[in-house]
């Protein structure tokens, strides 16, 4: 198997549980080959422990996992209490399964509270990697990771990759791509759209741009980001005002805020702290007046949304 691939167009990767428990519960019955452990992975999607509508649930900043059709997706997995000069000052940190039982992780851009490199390090053997085109050129740690047997993809606008029933489409964001604020590496940063079951958008970290519903196209459910992890909020984000705006424009049915109230910077807890707790509640209120005909999950850290498109009619 490559070290990594360009995605150009469809890929299709196996989905696995590694060493994790299935959803289901139950331990695996003990160390058992690659073979075995393969065909159990495939034996599992036809098992009846699925989640039988997706489901998001929100592990701070931008990590989230969202379930689908029994896909395990782990979005900009930063699975620590500590990153630099910031400090998780709001929820704990991630359980280890978040990242064991991830059949596929997505990487939305290169700076360090998404590209997380001590973080993929603990996903699975057999675990996929959607990484933006160019990061394995601009963070070449990135190459010690195929060694723990994750797979990696470099995809692009437009790229897709399948992972069992679940099909993951890359989509532009407006968004610093470099991996350092004044170095010359970059990847353009994306945002991703899940498709099984439902829709799910996680715009990573994004402004509002151009053409952004056409190029996302109609979703159940939006995770958008509506803060950072300091006092003030650069250009390339979306603050509630412009994540309401955003809602308006894609109008899915549910929206999550995301991007807040984790992460703050160290001797900084009396500084603007309403930058820090309130992203969340003004979003609330600001897509109550921009998109009332979006539904907003306002959840603490380890809690669930899910859409029950049945139910719906869809």
């Amino acid at each position: 198997m490559a070290a990594y691939r360009h995605s150009s167009g469809l890929h299709s990767v196996t989905p696995g549980r590694g060493p994790g428990r299935p959803p289901g519960g139950g331990d695996p019955p003990g160390p058992r080959s690659g073979h075995e452990r393969t065909r159990a992975r495939i034996r599992s999607y036809a098992e009846p422990w699925e989640v039988p509508v997706p489901e998001v649930t929100w592990w701070g900043h931008a990590t989230c996992t969202v379930q689908d059709s029994g896909v395990r997706v782990l979005t900009d997995p930063l699975l620590t209490g500590r990153l630099a000069h910031l400090r998780r000052r709001g929820g704990p940190v991630p359980p280890a399964d978040a990242a064991r039982e991830a059949d596929v992780a997505l990487v939305s851009h290169l700076h360090s509270d998404h590209l997380h490199l001590p973080s993929l390090a603990q996903l699975a053997p057999g675990t996929a990697v959607l990484l933006p085109r160019g990061a394995l050129r601009a963070v070449p740690g990135l190459r010690r990771l195929p060694g723990l047997g994750l797979e990696l993809f470099e995809v692009a606008p437009g790229d897709e990759v399948r992972v069992g029933p679940v099909t993951v489409r890359a989509v532009p964001a407006e968004h610093d791509g470099r991996r350092l604020p004044f170095g010359s590496e970059r990847a353009p940063a994306l945002g991703y759209v899940v498709s099984g079951e439902g829709v799910t958008y996680f715009a990573g970290d994004t402004s509002l741009f151009d053409g952004m519903e056409s190029e996302i196209g109609p979703c159940d459910m939006a995770l958008l980001p509506v803060g950072g992890w300091g006092p003030f909020l650069g250009p390339g984000h979306l603050n509630p005002h412009r994540a309401a705006e955003a809602a308006r424009r894609i109008a899915p049915r549910r929206s999550v805020p995301i991007h807040y109230g984790t992460f703050w910077p160290v001797g900084m807890g009396r500084v603007r702290r309403h930058e820090f707790q309130d992203p969340g509640r003004d979003f609330v209120r600001h897509a109550a007046r921009t998109a009332p005909e979006v539904a907003v999950d306002l959840l603490l850290h380890g809690e669930s949304a899910s859409v029950d498109r049945r139910r719906a009619g869809r």
